[in-house]
């Protein structure tokens, strides 16, 4: 029985019908929405509700007291444009490519940008085991006799049948060549009875001086039926009841700790013309040959660092559970109940997504199964990043927040990743998930400082429209306030980021960002009315010297506050980062200086009178002391 032959095949499904078009077919269409776009989204949403709000309150109000429409008109636009964080997509295309670019230097290439800030929010890993927990080829284990101890002679005859058969290699073949076999060359090989699917087991017969062996190997079910006796450290004894059973024991206990495994054995045999399947029988069994696909180098320790950091990884594979079991133990990854595909092709979806939340591992399941498990968690509000290099992952790294390519995957499943991994190392991972928290923490300041600052600051103009004779500050004054204040936070990009903040997958969260806009937006507001009591009851204002005090203390206001918003931290605990620091201190300077420009009587400023600035200074620093002791009480109630 050779391994020749002819057959004839039947097509039974073309094209689209198949297993690969089915793959296809799911990398067609719009990807889920991810976690970064459903934030931005209704962030959006948010900022619109309350731009429409006051423009259209103030506008109303303007109108209803019969002034000027034009100015009304005007005001308000100016205080639309005021109150839209409108540096937005230059903080966040700026803070991503940086995150970028530092990624790059670790080898791992961003492909779409926002999947770094997907990154920083993920809270759950699907990984494949092939190639990314391990290193995708086996290895030989272990090579053990009947009593379980590694024993050499195990290895060394099945090198020799290795060396000599002459059919198609196995990756077990591969692997035992690969381990040393120093004896080969003092053999000479004779003949060969080769392997076929009904024996499933390989014999060469090799020569050294006078003595012939028949060395075979294959699926120790096969085997150990041809074998009559056994060796233990060169010492043959007979296959009785009890140590076939032993034997019988031995391989089972292999299977069921993962490896596949291999039965060796061998007879001196006699010079004959020709040698034949009927010679493989009286074998002496040397012992079992297990084969593992080793885990790679430092996975462990990743995977320790993603769970620290509130990561939690599952494995989606193909491959046996007795397999996959063995791996994950080898990791570190307790692996608890295994769920297989053919109980995932059972369940519903919403059923899958509780299943798939509580368990670690799925094996044995197919391309689409593993799509679904994706989409499933992805449904119950998860976060999902998906590891994958086959073909087979292509459609779950499209479903993913975060499709991570494996270096040397196929073209198809790097086309549907957002992250290629030059370099099979986990560990690079773990860096990219701290670059997107990084990213996502210098986002959210600018978010914060928008939304709370801004909406302070257009609130207080929207309400002194209704209660002063003259507009509280001019449409052109709005919009320089708002340009110095967004040239003030260019730097944010670049700026440190809490250790604390660090720790745990960050998400949009829109209830907390309405919320502190709510509770420091008004605290602003409160000194914007002490400013306004202070320039008419004190320094007796007219228009124009009330929008140029106005003016100076909105925007030191606004810009300061940043040194305490930008940490939930004590500030003086978090340094900002130097080109933050100068931009903030930069802008305030300008403000304060341009009243006594040549510039000021176009724009519509007088100089200010000296005695303001002391005020000034004073109420800048209680306002920065009063945002302080409400921002830890508001971190304190409200952070979810």
């Amino acid at each position: 029985g050779g391994g020749g032959g002819l057959g004839a095949a039947v097509v039974v499904a073309p094209g689209a019908a198949t297993e690969f078009g089915r793959v296809a077919a799911g990398l067609v269409g719009r990807p889920p929405e991810t976690e970064f776009e459903r934030g931005t989204r209704r962030f959006g949403f948010l900022i619109l509700q309350m731009v429409v709000f006051l423009v259209l309150f103030v506008f109303l109000v303007n109108a209803l007291l019969r002034r000027d429409i034009l100015e009304s008109f005007l005001f308000s636009v100016a205080l639309a444009v005021g109150l839209t964080p409108e540096l937005l997509p230059m903080v966040v295309s700026v803070t991503l490519s940086r995150g970028a670019v530092r990624m790059a230097r670790k080898k791992v290439i961003v492909k779409q940008l926002a999947a770094i800030e997907n990154f920083g929010s993920m809270d759950v890993l699907c990984s494949d085991k092939t190639g990314t927990l391990t290193v995708g080829e086996i290895s030989v284990d272990c090579h053990l006799n009947l009593r379980g101890e590694e024993d050499e002679r195990v290895i060394r005859l099945a090198a020799l049948n290795s060396v000599y058969q002459t059919g198609l290699r196995s990756p077990m073949d591969e692997a035992i060549l690969k381990h040393e076999h120093p004896e080969a060359g003092s053999y000479e090989r004779v003949d060969e009875i080769p392997f076929d699917f009904q024996r499933r087991r390989v014999s060469v017969i090799v020569r050294q001086r006078a003595r012939r062996l028949l060395i075979t190997k294959g699926a120790p079910e096969s085997v150990l039926p041809a074998c009559t006796a056994s060796e233990i450290k060169e010492e043959i004894a007979p296959l009785d009841p009890e140590a076939r059973a032993a034997a019988e024991a031995l391989f089972r206990r292999l299977s069921a700790e993962g490896y596949r495994v291999l039965a060796v054995a061998y007879r001196d045999i006699d010079e004959r013309p020709v040698y034949a399947a009927a010679d493989e029988r009286d074998l002496v069994l040397v012992g079992f040959a297990g084969f593992l696909d080793p885990a790679l180098e430092g996975v462990a320790e990743t995977l320790c660092a993603l769970r620290a950091d509130g990561i939690e990884v599952k494995i989606i594979t193909g491959d046996n559970d007795l397999v996959t079991r063995k791996i994950c133990q080898q990791v570190g990854l307790e692996p608890g109940e295994i769920v297989l595909g053919d109980a995932v092709e059972r369940m519903s979806d919403p059923a899958l997504g509780v299943v798939a939340e509580r368990t670690r591992v799925f094996a044995r399941v197919s391309p689409m199964q593993k799509n679904r498990i994706v989409r499933a968690l992805h449904a119950r509000r998860h976060v999902t990043g998906c590891v994958g290099d086959g073909i087979n992952d292509a459609p779950a790294l499209r479903s993913a927040d975060v499709g991570i390519w494996v270096q040397n995957a196929v073209d198809v499943a790097r086309d549907a990743a957002d992250i290629i991994l030059l370099e099979k190392r986990l560990s690079v991972l773990h860096d990219g998930v701290m670059e997107g928290r990084r990213s996502f923490g210098n986002i959210m300041k600018y978010v914060l400082m928008g939304t709370s600052s801004n909406f302070g600051n257009m609130l207080s103009m929207a309400v002194a429209s209704v209660f002063l004779p003259f507009l509280p500050m001019l449409p052109l004054q709005i919009l320089i306030n708002n340009f110095l204040y967004d040239r003030s936070q260019g730097p944010i990009p670049s700026d440190r980021v809490d250790e604390t903040y660090m720790q745990k997958p960050k998400r949009w969260n829109i209830a907390f960002i309405r919320r502190y806009m709510l509770v420091l937006g008004p605290l602003s507001s409160a000194f914007d009315f002490l400013t306004f009591a202070v320039m008419l009851g004190v320094f007796r204002a007219d228009p124009a010297l009330f929008r140029t005090g106005w003016f100076v203390e909105s925007l030191a206001t606004q810009t300061l506050v940043i040194f305490v918003i930008r940490t939930a931290d004590r500030p003086w605990r978090s340094r900002p980062s130097r080109g933050l620091a100068l931009g903030v201190t930069g802008c305030v300077l300008v403000g304060a200086a341009l009243p006594f420009t040549p510039a000021a009587p176009w724009l519509g400023f007088v100089p200010l009178p000296l005695p303001f600035f002391v005020v000034l200074i004073g109420m800048v620093g209680a306002y920065l002391v009063l945002v302080e002791i409400v921002k830890g009480w508001f971190y304190r109630r409200c952070t979810t």
